[in-house]
């Protein structure tokens, strides 16, 4: 690619994340990625840790019927995962605090816009 030379890149591997719903892409949609880390103290009993996770799963799910995770991977060997989302609006701000694990994470999210050259954009 000629642009090369005013960037540099990055690669990050990826891996399935067991609670990704891979919903389809909006066309058009606003998108934002979403990195979690999370650091659970090492004094956290293994049952609670057990019973957040479960909670975690069952509101992955529901973010999903609400249209509002459309994906999520894990970064190979770290405890962190990605999250794209497409908030619909003011109401969905509290999305991420809305998690079971928000107690044990910090968030960064970035705003992201199509680029000319996506394949999902330019097959439409």
């Amino acid at each position: 690619m000629p642009p090369r030379v005013w960037r540099t890149d990055e690669v990050t591997p990826l891996a399935p994340h067991q609670h990704d719903p891979a919903l389809p892409t909006e066309a058009g949609a606003a998108e934002f990625l979403t990195t979690f880390a999370i650091a659970i103290p090492d004094d956290t009993p293994a049952e609670t840790v057990g019973e957040v996770e479960a909670l975690e799963a069952g509101r992955a799910k529901e973010l999903a019927g609400q249209g509002l995770l459309q994906r999520l991977w894990r970064l190979l060997g770290r405890s962190r995962a990605w999250l794209v989302a497409w908030p619909r609006g003011a109401a969905d701000a509290g999305t991420i605090e809305s998690l079971p694990m928000d107690r044990w994470m910090t968030a960064q999210t970035t705003p992201l816009t199509s680029h000319p050259s996506d394949p999902a954009q330019v097959t439409r």
